[in-house]
Parts: C-alpha cells; sequence; structure tokens
C-alpha cells in the first residue's frame, strides 16, 4: 500500500479511513482543518527554481527558510536534496533546527539517517533538538533527558520560560460564498517576523492549570519601541504518568483589534477591549534530573493550537502580495458584531520547545529568556512582576 501524507499533517483520522478502503469501519467523521486543507489554494506561487533560488542564496535567513518550506510542503520526500544541502551547509540555527524539525514528516528512511548524524552536530542547539526528535520517532533508543548542569534564576517572574519553534496554516476565506479558499503556509521564522516570537512561561506551583504565552515583536513600532504582547491560557493537565503532563488550555484575552489588520496601525480606526479565542494542547516531558522548587522541570514541550485571525486581503494586494512584514494580519473572534464580521482566517498549527543552552557556558537554562509578561499576562516591559497598566495585554504605541 503505498501512502504519500503532506508533510503537515501525521496519521490524521482522515488519512486512515482513505487508506482503508474497501474495508473501512469506524466513524468517518473528519476535522474542519483536514478538509478545508484539500480545498485551499496556496498562496505561494513561485516556482520550484525559484525557491530553490531564493533558500540558496537570498541573505535573510527567515526567507532562506521560509522557501525551504514551501518547496518541501510541495515536493515532499523529493526535496530531500535540497533540505540534505542545507541542514548541512546553512549557517542559521534557527532554519536548521526548524528543517530537522521537518523530517519528521517525510515518509523517508533518510529522515532517520539525517537526524542521527546530526546529533553530533557542531552546533549545540542543533545538537539537542537532534536528539529530541530521534528519540521521538524511534530513531534512536537513547532518552535525551540526561542529567547535566542547569541554572534555575531565582526572584525572576517565571521559573521556566521555553522558547518556542511554531508552524502554521493560515486558511483565508475568499469569498462571501464560502466557496474559496487560499492558504498560506508559514514557516517558523516567518511567523516569528509576522507575529512575534513566542514563550511558553509557567512556574512550577501553578503549571499544571494556567502559562503565559508571551511574545516579543521588534520592527512593529517606527520609533523603535519594542512590542510586547501576552495571554494567560488556562486549562487542565494529566498527570498519571510521573514525567509527562497532557494538556488542554484556553485564553480569552482583552485586546485592541485594529481594523487596518497590522498591529498598532489605527489609521483605519480601533475597537479596544476585544475578547480574541484561541486554544493549545499538547505534551510537556519532565526530566527528572532538573530540580526546581520540589517539582522536576519541563525539558521540552510539544502541542497543537487553532483560532481565528483577520487579514486584509486589500492591504495586501495593495502592498504586491507581501504579507510577511511585522504585525500583518491579527488574531480576532467570530464573536464580536462588528470585528466578527471581518474575521476571515483560520489559523492552525504546531509548536515545540525545549530548553537549552542560550549564554554559551555549557549549562541548561531554564528561565533565562526574558519574557515581557506578568503571572496573569498582562504586559511588563520593565521586568518587575507589576503590569504596565492593570489589564493591558497588548503594548500599543499609536501611529
Amino acid at each position: 500500500m503505498n501512502i504519500n501524507i503532506p508533510f503537515h499533517r501525521i496519521a490524521s483520522a482522515t488519512d486512515q479511513i482513505e487508506t482503508m478502503r474497501g474495508g473501512a469501519h469506524g466513524d468517518p467523521t473528519v476535522r474542519f482543518e483536514d478538509m478545508i486543507a484539500r480545498a485551499a489554494v496556496p498562496f505561494e506561487d513561485r516556482l520550484d527554481a525559484e525557491l530553490i533560488h531564493a533558500a540558496r542564496t537570498h541573505s535573510d535567513p527567515a526567507r532562506r527558510e521560509h522557501a525551504l518550506y514551501q518547496y518541501l510542503e510541495r515536493n515532499n520526500v523529493l526535496a530531500l536534496p535540497e533540505i540534505r544541502r542545507a541542514l548541512m551547509e546553512d549557517e542559521d540555527t534557527d532554519l536548521r533546527v526548524n528543517l530537522l524539525w521537518a523530517l519528521e514528516w517525510l515518509p523517508s528512511e533518510e529522515c532517520s539517517t539525517l537526524c542521527r548524524a546530526l546529533m553530533d552536530d557542531r552546533d549545540h542547539r542543533l545538537r539537542e533538538w537532534a536528539r529530541v526528535f530521534a528519540w521521538e520517532k524511534g530513531w534512536t533508543d537513547h532518552d535525551f533527558r540526561i542529567k547535566r548542569p542547569f541554572k534555575h534564576y531565582a526572584g525572576r517572574t517565571f521559573d521556566q520560560t521555553i522558547y518556542l519553534h511554531i508552524v502554521c496554516r493560515m486558511y483565508v476565506r475568499l469569498t462571501e460564498s464560502n466557496d474559496k479558499w487560499g492558504m498560506l503556509l508559514v514557516s517558523p521564522q516567518m511567523l516569528k517576523r509576522v507575529f512575534g516570537q513566542a514563550l511558553a512561561c509557567n512556574n512550577m506551583s501553578t503549571r499544571d492549570d494556567q502559562v503565559v504565552v508571551a511574545k516579543n515583536l521588534p520592527g512593529l513600532n517606527a520609533d523603535g519601541s519594542p512590542h510586547h504582547e501576552s495571554f494567560l491560557f488556562r486549562g487542565f493537565t494529566e498527570l498519571t504518568d510521573p514525567l509527562q503532563g497532557n494538556f488542554y488550555f484556553e485564553t480569552q484575552t482583552k485586546r485592541p483589534i485594529f481594523l487596518s489588520g497590522k498591529a498598532n496601525d489605527a489609521s483605519q480606526g480601533v475597537v479596544p477591549d476585544v475578547t480574541v479565542p484561541f486554544a493549545r494542547e499538547g505534551q510537556w516531558f519532565l526530566n527528572e534530573h532538573l530540580d526546581v522548587k520540589g517539582r522536576k522541570a519541563i525539558e521540552y514541550v510539544r502541542g497543537l493550537f487553532r483560532g481565528w485571525s483577520y487579514v486584509n486581503l486589500a492591504r495586501i494586494e495593495a502592498s504586491r502580495g507581501d504579507f510577511f512584514f511585522p504585525g500583518n494580519s491579527i488574531l480576532s473572534t467570530l464573536h464580536h458584531p462588528e470585528v466578527g464580521q471581518k474575521t476571515n482566517g483560520f489559523i492552525t498549527g504546531r509548536f515545540k520547545g525545549k530548553v537549552v543552552d542560550w549564554d554559551g557556558d555549557d549549562v541548561i537554562d531554564l528561565n533565562y529568556l526574558p519574557a515581557y509578561a506578568t503571572v496573569n499576562g498582562e504586559v511588563d516591559s520593565n521586568l518587575d512582576g507589576i503590569a504596565d497598566a492593570r489589564g493591558q495585554h497588548v503594548s500599543f504605541v499609536p501611529r
């Protein structure tokens, strides 16, 4: 049986049903995101040769990575030679980590060979991630959770601030009749550029039922000031395994909705204090050797997310189709009388995060990265643990 599953989908119920024709059984119900993926037309229209050229020559690592993700999306295992080249030759750490992640989704034995080879790479962050991916795919018998030195900074707002690698698909409704949809695959570094770098922030005493996702988005404000956003998620974690937690969290955060479709651009008006929902679920894995405040620290987290967005297509068309600039497209909701009418995007994606050595001293850092948020998910621009303004989850510089 020949099964050719696109790299962004991992053995969904739809895939299983399709491969069981002739003897299918069970409930054929499918997920919305699986069905819309078949109907949506990719916005990426560059030729393969153009994607390869960008992947090899562009000076911007985010653009190189994005081109590789588009090429991989289109060509599946046939893209492996180009992916291998980038993994071995590119100098950007995030690009290499994110391509290594993509190997998990390709049905080829070469992925195992490549990943295991990179377990001894020159880059310590890539080594860390190669060991994670090899472990979770069963390409090695060695657990990545080993005993080693680690550092926890006392007195900081959060016990852990975990850098998240995120890939997403944005499905955009193109007609009021719902019969035309577009799809934008956003690679991790490009998502970071548009939406900001996200950190998963937790404290040992409360992590089972709440987590803050804090984001920092440089390049948005004309005056060079930083832009911060944060979201308090609440939910449940199943803890029957002492070294693994399975969680489901939701946020309903109030934020301004900019009708221009770009964060902090009030040129077309602002709707204040709109409650925006978002959901995330997944798993975290503890290292029994990382002990903080009487609990084991998270070494690795992985999961899924979904929510709504507002994409100003007219604005993008006016900018010659460029989507990838800071603040473009904003999280939104269907449950607001004005904003709901503009909400035209469905976002679904995956995230992975791991504690690593950030300052080059061969010691794992648990809460080294600054998270500009309070424990309640409010903006805290000076990291003193106190909100800049009570109830403010987004820093707003009018333009």
